[in-house]
């Protein structure tokens, strides 16, 4: 049986995402940028999608710009507010993505304050120490949290921390990538200056996403060239791509609380079933409902001589999870999130992640797989 829980690294790509993309492919060919029919065709297409973006976030179309990945999206933020806004300081935390935190580490090199904000046991963010980082220090700032985060799905409340940066005068740009098609996000009721966004992870292509830019805040692109995108992203546009993430969020918008009950129902059914087959098992991040991602389950499993081949095994087994973050997996380095919590590091964690496409039967033959590995060959295990 073959079973795929990596959804945090990347979705499958939906039959009518698919469906949608392919003309773009074959016979609407054109250069967007082109004056004639064909070009009028593609840049129709761009626009389109774009007011689905523009209309979940409750923006304005102007606000929205397409990149070539969530990436690339949260690079353009933190490097143009240092360039263009004149913020002499960022505050984040050492549990964001490392596109986040390169970002931050390259501007702390040309001489940016960076601060980071307290964490408690499962990750939530210490809003005062927050506040008191914001209160301290007049400079003109940039926050950068992350909304969900991608190991151990802990979400941060967007709307304390946007208030906190309206009553000190500081940017606020949240990575919104593994949230984005999963939660609602209305920038007219959330004052915050930019969101991040990758259209692989809620089921469209990979190699495109987007970034939302407050009309009240302006940066200059990370790419010259063309004038393309308004002038904010030189380049020829990846019209196909643009049409998948169009296609993928209005059907992820459309299916928004399906999703959400089906998820939370199979991460908790997974997470009873590993409480049952696994003594001693337990479980990174916030696993309360309201403060969690409901599509993640980082699993913190026993010591055990042979933990470290878990990945492998599973895999061997038919079942893809992964330790952490996808973007790292190549790397000798343990999880910076599982370091940045203080999690136990003797005891190893594996991510797993959830989509609509995952079944209960699917979940069983996971648990029951890494249960073989923590337990007797005569141990038990229940609902299985």
């Amino acid at each position: 049986m073959k079973v795929y829980l990596d959804n945090a690294a990347t979705t499958q790509l939906d039959a009518q995402v698919l469906e949608e993309m392919m003309p773009y492919l074959t016979e609407f060919y054109g250069n967007p940028s082109s004056i004639h029919s064909y070009g009028r065709k593609a840049k129709s297409a761009i626009e389109k999608a774009r007011k689905v973006v523009a209309k979940y976030l409750d923006a304005s179309c102007s606000e929205v710009f397409f990149t070539g990945c969530g990436t690339e999206a949260s690079n353009m933020i933190i490097k143009g507010a240092v360039r263009d806004l004149g913020v002499t300081r960022i505050i984040s935390s050492a549990i964001e993505h490392h596109c986040v935190l390169h970002s931050v580490e390259a501007m702390q090199k040309t001489g940016v304050k960076v601060d980071f904000v307290k964490l408690d046991a499962v990750g939530h963010v210490d809003y005062s120490h927050l506040e008191e980082l914001l209160k301290s220090d007049n400079s003109k700032t940039l926050v950068s949290l992350m909304h969900a985060n991608n190991e151990i799905g802990t979400l941060l409340d967007l709307y304390r921390v946007s208030d906190l940066c309206k009553q000190y005068g500081a940017y606020f740009h949240s990575d919104t990538v593994q949230t984005i098609g999963y939660y609602p996000l209305d920038v007219q009721q959330l004052k915050i200056h930019f969101l991040s966004g990758s259209a692989h992870k809620f089921h469209g292509p990979k190699g495109v996403g987007f970034v939302y830019i407050n009309n009240e805040v302006t940066v200059k692109p990370l790419l010259d060239g063309g004038s393309q995108e308004r002038n904010m992203r030189a380049g020829t546009e990846n019209v196909f791509s643009i049409v998948g993430l169009g296609k993928a969020l209005e059907l992820a918008i459309e299916k928004m609380d399906e999703n959400r009950a089906y998820l939370s129902e199979l991460k908790s059914y997974m997470a009873s079933q590993l409480k049952a087959a696994i003594p001693g098992i337990k479980f990174n991040g916030d696993q309360t409902e309201s403060g969690a991602n409901y599509k993640v389950l980082s699993v913190s499993l026993p010591p055990n001589e042979k933990a470290e081949l878990t990945l492998f095994n599973l895999d061997i087994a038919g079942v893809a999870a992964s330790g952490g973050s996808a973007c790292t997996s190549g790397s000798e380095k343990g999880s910076h999130v599982l370091e940045g919590i203080n999690a136990d590091p003797q005891r190893k964690a594996i991510r797993f992640s959830f989509s609509k496409y995952n079944t209960k039967e699917e979940i069983n033959y996971a648990v029951a797989t890494l249960a073989k590995m923590f337990t007797r060959a005569d141990t038990k295990v229940d609902a299985i």
